[in-house]
């Protein structure tokens, strides 16, 4: 069980843990089981043991395993534990997916938008099987190729490359997700629907590129990252129902549909803290007022008080939710109520927030954790017991889990210093 945020022995004592946990459990398991040794590139449908079940390769997680270990590589990472020789084992990782990504998860003869559109899964050696409607590919390409930007600095023209790919790929996305009529429609005009899922990716993503590449004069990152959270506040956080809605009509009301009363708890709680993390980064009270209202409001909604843990969907008005997996726990939300948390206790120190975080960990680590084998389980029944031993998907690899230990070595480190 996690000790409490609220006391110095507390804090050293998580931060600890998690540097215990990323780089001598998490990231192992998946520098051992992940590459292809073969082919380049890297798996991700892998058993409790970290077997592959499944050698089609999820392009999300080309570029996500590609950034996490990249990002991991870095050098200020070695203030926290980890060695030089691990560092070089990562970033060669990144480098060996990336370059797969590159050289086969591109749809080249898509024209229409200079060969930078991407599949979503290929075959173990890059052939393409699958496209989908959105964007999301894209996305995660842009970070990867922003985190070895970072860390290939030193050699311009590795540099140039990887920054020129991360920001053509970001302008492809946001090109993609918010001109009217490029991405094909979801559904017909009957009824049209904006979500907030398009929204709260520009923001991370932007977030991430001007981190690793820096913005220049013209702000143009920041700009989309307000322009985002703009429309949040707009259209999406709803103060009178204390609720963050996923879709909502072009007007910001609420379609009274299945679809359009949806809740997804742990989506909002990760906005929350892409929000609060902007509002701490230029000191507007603002963001970090909103993120921290739709964290309260949607913990409130989305804990579970009869089993703990986070329920997968909530209805707006408390109807009946029509998937079937509404009341299950999936890894990746409690893994962003952790971060969320922690972001909340540190931007406030409210105990309340320090008990959520101490609520989340402790259910999390004693239902996701593998105690024997490492990482976490991503699928867990209501109760909390496994709906499957798999470790990894096509949707589920190393970024979650790892980017939440990550980030939550960083805020703790800062929570220490702190008087």
């Amino acid at each position: 069980m996690a000790q409490s945020l609220t006391t110095k022995e507390g804090q050293r004592a998580l931060y600890e843990k998690y540097k215990k946990d990323l780089f001598q459990e998490c990231l192992p398991f998946w520098q051992k089981c992940g590459p292809d040794t073969k082919n380049g590139g890297f798996f991700t449908a892998v058993d409790r043991d970290g077997t592959v079940v499944d050698d089609d390769k999820s392009v999300w997680f080309q570029g996500r395993a590609g950034w996490m270990f990249a990002t991991a590589a870095d050098e200020s990472n070695a203030a926290h534990g980890a060695d030089e020789a691990q560092r070089r084992a990562w970033l060669d990782i990144s480098k060996n997916t990336v370059a797969f990504m590159d050289k086969y998860c591109f749809d080249k003869e898509d024209t229409a938008f200079d060969g930078l559109r991407m599949w979503f899964m290929v075959t173990a050696d890059g052939k393409p099987l699958r496209k989908r409607r959105y964007c999301y590919s894209e996305s995660f390409g842009a970070i990867a190729h922003a985190a070895l930007a970072k860390e290939l600095k030193a050699n311009p023209m590795e540099y140039n490359y990887h920054a020129k790919l991360a920001h053509d790929l970001f302008e492809l996305y946001t090109r993609w997700s918010f001109t009217p009529g490029v991405a094909p429609a979801k559904f017909t005009n009957t009824r049209p629907m904006v979500g907030m899922g398009p929204r709260m990716i520009c923001i991370v993503t932007a977030q991430e590129l001007r981190a690793c590449l820096g913005e220049g004069q013209d702000k143009y990152y920041t700009n989309w990252i307000d322009r985002c959270i703009a429309d949040v506040v707009k259209y999406f956080a709803k103060p009178d129902l204390r609720a963050v809605m996923e879709q909502v009509t072009p007007e910001g009301e609420i379609s009274d549909h299945f679809d359009g009363r949806m809740l997804n708890p742990g989506h909002a709680i990760e906005g929350s803290w892409f929000i609060m993390h902007e509002g701490k980064l230029r000191n507007r009270k603002d963001y970090i007022d909103l993120g921290l209202n739709m964290l309260d409001w949607m913990w409130e909604r989305g804990w579970d008080k009869e089993h703990g843990g986070l329920l997968y969907f909530r209805d707006v008005y408390n109807k009946p939710v029509q998937e079937y997996w509404q009341d299950m726990k999936f890894w990746w939300a409690h893994d962003e109520a952790m971060i969320a948390t922690l972001y909340a206790y540190l931007l406030t120190g409210n105990a309340k927030y320090a008990q959520w975080h101490k609520m989340v960990h402790d259910w999390s680590y004693a239902h996701f954790h593998d105690n024997e084998l490492g990482e976490w389980y991503g699928y867990l029944h209501r109760d909390g017991t496994p709906s499957s031993t798999l470790k990894g998907t096509m949707w589920k690899g190393p970024f979650h889990y790892p980017r939440m230990l990550q980030i939550s070595i960083q805020l703790l480190s800062e929570l220490m210093k702190k008087q």
